[in-house]
């Protein structure tokens, strides 16, 4: 398996050099950032971070995330140039040695919370979905913003995409997805690249938005819309773990045997009496999914490919971009190693 971290490029407080130090590290995850979605990315930027990386002793090769447009999941007027440029992103990708691109196609949010500061009892900090916070809040109605919502959408804009994807419904979407699919992953195969899909987090609706990427019957629905190993996923265990209908070691030891995880995202949440749920630690005392289960699982099945220590908690008064930080992502990178080590599985190195 390929040890990996999350970089925000060059303005993220967590270095290079910070992640190189990490035991058994890599890979770098990242993307183009400042580009508007829908656009191409210079190509000239995606070299200078594969250079960056290389004299880091690090490999640039998977890209989190290409972002799917609006326009791409409501069937908009600009979905064909919007696909074109997606397809061509791809290429440029694969030419830096990026083999692995993740995605969503999550309406309008790509993930919800509720808080990103909410303190533990030993006084670490972490992000959480609380109920009593969320259901009495209606966009439609309100202006509201939660944490994981895009900010550059204004209120208005909230509010007609939420109707546009009520009227879209789950069916609407699934075509959506089918279109894009039969576009892109062609090309992707071309490339030699794997696109993982992340679920929907969490795997359930939000104020009555279709979300479909939840559960096993709707994963088996997405790969089978094209059989190809360059449509994967990006299981999450995070994300599908905060539904206690999903069981996640079966999902990892199911579909690392098919040979449809691209990329794996490990971390632990803690799903509370009425369905909200916590972010916590990455061991699995710390919370409500047995880790050392998924990774038997990933090892028993022979999987290869990368993963990353997802959320961590705020740790040591780092005060680092919520989930982002350096220090608790490092020590579930080395929870997570001993896992792999102690089923007797192994790292690979550059």
């Amino acid at each position: 398996m390929k040890s990996s971290f999350r970089w925000y490029g060059e303005s993220d407080p967590v270095t290079l050099e910070n992640i190189r130090q990490i035991p058994g590290m890599r890979s770098i995850v990242s993307a183009v950032y400042d580009v508007p979605p829908g656009e191409v990315w210079p190509l000239e930027r995606l070299e200078h971070m594969a250079k960056l990386c290389k004299d880091n002793g690090l490999v640039f090769d998977v890209v989190e995330s290409i972002p799917v447009t609006e326009d791409i999941k409501l069937g908009g007027v600009s979905r064909d140039r919007h696909i074109e440029n997606y397809c061509e992103n791809i290429r440029r990708c694969a030419e830096v040695g990026v083999r692995c691109v993740t995605y969503n196609f999550m309406p309008v949010f790509d993930w919800t919370r509720t808080q990103l500061d909410r303190p533990a009892p030993d006084g670490s900090k972490s992000l959480v979905m609380y109920w009593d916070q969320l259901r009495d809040l209606d966009p439609l109605k309100e202006d509201i913003h939660l944490p994981g919502w895009d900010s550059s959408y204004t209120q208005d804009e909230v509010r007609e995409l939420i109707k546009a994807y009520g009227e879209l419904g789950e069916e609407g979407l699934w075509e959506n997805i089918a279109y894009f699919l039969k576009k892109v992953i062609p090309v992707a195969e071309e490339c030699g690249v794997i696109m993982a899909l992340h679920p929907d987090d969490p795997p359930y609706p939000i104020f009555g938005l279709p979300r479909v990427i939840t559960c096993e019957e709707n994963l088996d629905r997405y790969l089978s819309i094209v059989d190809s190993s360059s449509n994967s996923l990006c299981l999450c265990t995070g994300s599908l773990g905060c539904s206690r209908g999903n069981d996640i070691p079966a999902l990892t030891r199911k579909y690392s045997a098919m040979g449809r995880i691209g990329f794996m995202h490990l971390r632990n949440v803690k799903i509370l009496e009425d369905g909200s749920f916590e972010e916590c630690g990455h061991r699995s005392e710390a919370g409500s999914l047995d880790m050392n289960a998924i990774v038997r699982a990933l090892v028993e099945t022979g999987f290869d490919g990368g993963f990353r220590p997802d959320h961590g908690r705020d740790i040591w008064g780092e005060g680092g971009k919520p989930g982002y930080g350096l220090y608790d992502r490092a020590l579930g990178t080395a929870y997570i190693n001993g896992l792999i080590e102690a089923n007797g599985g192994r790292l690979e190195t550059i």
